[in-house]
């Protein structure tokens, strides 16, 4: 399973990939593949096959993590890709936002790996089925 992580710190990015090292999803086979910006993302997310997206909000370039998610999303090849908001954004708006926008769930930081274990499980349930 291939999981592009979008996320500007190198250590978020780091503990993330150990968190879904952790959990148990069916597969071995768990493959990374980074990006700092959400323009990087797109050209990633375009260029190969992507099963998974855990998306930071708030990114050190023009383009945030929303803005990606609205591109992704009017496109019909990446309607049912997965994909969490990983995110300092807690307010009530923020997260009706992103999942008015398609966001499958939603992960505040700092993240707490039993909350973030079950909305993961619980998403590759629902694309799943």
């Amino acid at each position: 399973m291939n999981f592009l992580i979008v996320e500007d710190s190198r250590n978020t990015r780091n503990l993330l990939k150990n968190y879904i090292n952790d959990i148990d999803i069916g597969t071995s086979r768990k493959e990374f593949i980074e990006a700092d910006s959400a323009e990087t993302g797109l050209i990633k997310l375009k260029s190969g096959r992507i099963d998974f997206v855990l998306l930071d909000w708030n990114l050190s370039t023009s383009m945030t993590g929303l803005d990606l998610l609205k591109e992704v999303r009017k496109d019909d090849k990446f309607k049912d890709l997965p994909i969490i908001m990983v995110t300092s954004e807690s307010d009530k708006i923020s997260v009706i936002e992103a999942l008015k926008h398609g966001a499958n769930d939603f992960v505040v930081k700092p993240i707490d790996f039993k909350s973030f274990k079950e909305k993961v499980l619980k998403v590759l349930a629902q694309n799943a089925g």
